[in-house]
């Protein structure tokens, strides 16, 4: 019903006549990842890119962020009403931190920024959200999974799928294709990513028969032994870890150094070039679930890939290969719907914008995109993909849906 009223606002607007008057930002950033900004013109709008590009999750923003550059870079104009507009990307570190979220939302809207886009991390959403929504500046979740975001508001809206699904899906894969009975659950203690995807995973694997044991880590933990020698001693048949990058290298690392030799399951977070070079020539099984694979849509692979090894900086920002993360893609898809919001709302004007959002439908390389009554993403479907650990590359496994398997594994 909220974003239900949104839409209805923006039809008074464009009754009023006030969708042609907005104005954009004063400053905006200059596309590289130091946060730095640019006078813009009156003849410039300004997406906002709240993401980590340090921290925990620095890897995961950078390459989420990579995949809006990209996409920038094709189409870096749009047109408004009867008026072209250069698109400028401004982005500002987060740093992984909920501490420094706030403070990295306000200097956003301090640019003038008709749009947000992100955060990789639910977290630092959740934290920043009042910000966004005080100032009335409308944001868009890339691939931030926890329900939490868009809940109770109108000003916070996502494109991926939530983690009540994603639970799920991986429960009844760790069922279904795993054969698992028993399954140890591990996330950093006070995180509500990994605390709200244990608990979603762990709802479901209960009603599916399976036996849950669920423990927590603290705060830059790198010891994972005593953990993995809990998963072996009760008898896991999956570990699945819904943690940070930085945290799955070190538990695939020293799974395999204390010999667990069950499957890792991890989710979107743990689709990452540096989870493959942590399992690379290992002989283990490490799953993941995601929002896209390659070979989804050649085009934009080829021309990604073009643009990841054209520059030192893109190369080393994607972990130091080509391999393409579905947050890139995501990223890729998620500028996008922001200039198809700007063009229904004919403004530039962040109300204007946040009325239009709820009537955006966009078909991207991650499949179609529209938005529920909440402003999430209606999604049905994950990809599950396993690391390829002698050729430090992802395979495609399957298409996974609340109901169970919807394609055939292809690898």
């Amino acid at each position: 019903m909220k974003k239900k009223i949104l839409a209805l606002l923006l039809a008074g607007c464009m009754a009023a006549g006030l969708c042609a008057c907005g104005t954009p930002a004063a400053d905006s950033g200059t596309g590289d990842t130091s946060g730095t900004t640019a006078t813009a013109d009156g003849d410039t709008v300004v997406i906002g890119v709240f993401e980590p590009l340090t921290g925990d999750n620095g890897a995961g923003g950078k390459q989420e962020y990579l995949g809006m550059q990209y996409a920038n870079s094709i189409t870096p104009e749009v047109t408004i009403g009867d008026k072209t507009y250069k698109v400028e990307l401004s982005v500002v570190d987060n740093e992984s931190s909920n501490d420094k979220a706030v403070s990295a939302a306000s200097q956003l809207i301090s640019q003038n920024v008709s749009i947000v886009l992100g955060s990789y991390g639910s977290g630092v959403s959740i934290a920043a959200s009042d910000t966004f929504g005080e100032a009335g500046v409308p944001a868009m979740g890339v691939t931030c999974t926890n329900p939490q975001i868009t809940e109770g508001n109108d000003h916070y809206f996502r494109i991926c799928f939530l983690d009540p699904f994603q639970g799920t899906v991986l429960a009844n894969f760790a069922h279904d294709e795993l054969g698992a009975d028993t399954v140890y659950c591990l996330g950093q203690l006070g995180n509500d990513y990994d605390q709200g995807l244990m608990n979603y995973f762990k709802q479901a694997a209960e009603e599916l028969g399976m036996t849950c044991i669920q423990e927590s880590f603290p705060k830059n933990n790198s010891d994972f032994t005593s953990y993995m020698t809990t998963a072996k001693n009760e008898g896991a048949d999956v570990i699945f870890a819904p943690t940070s990058i930085s945290y799955a290298q070190l538990i695939v690392e020293q799974a395999y150094s204390q010999g667990v030799n069950v499957p890792l399951l991890g989710p979107d977070t743990w689709d990452s070039n540096m989870v493959l070079a942590a399992a690379q020539g290992k002989d283990m099984d490490v799953y993941v679930s995601t929002f896209y694979a390659e070979g989804g849509d050649t085009e934009f692979e080829a021309g990604f890939k073009e643009f990841i090894n054209s520059d030192s900086d893109n190369l080393n920002n994607n972990g130091g290969n080509d391999i393409i993360a579905a947050v890139s893609a995501m990223g890729y898809d998620a500028y996008y719907v922001a200039l198809e919001a700007l063009k229904l709302a004919g403004s530039t004007d962040p109300a204007a914008v946040m009325a239009a959002l709820p009537q955006v439908t966009y078909t991207g390389v991650t499949g179609d995109i529209a938005f529920d009554e909440q402003g999430d993403a209606i999604r049905d479907s994950a990809f599950i993909k396993q690391a390829d650990t002698e050729k430090g590359a992802w395979k495609f496994v399957t298409v996974q849906t609340v109901a169970g398997v919807s394609s055939d594994e292809t690898a």
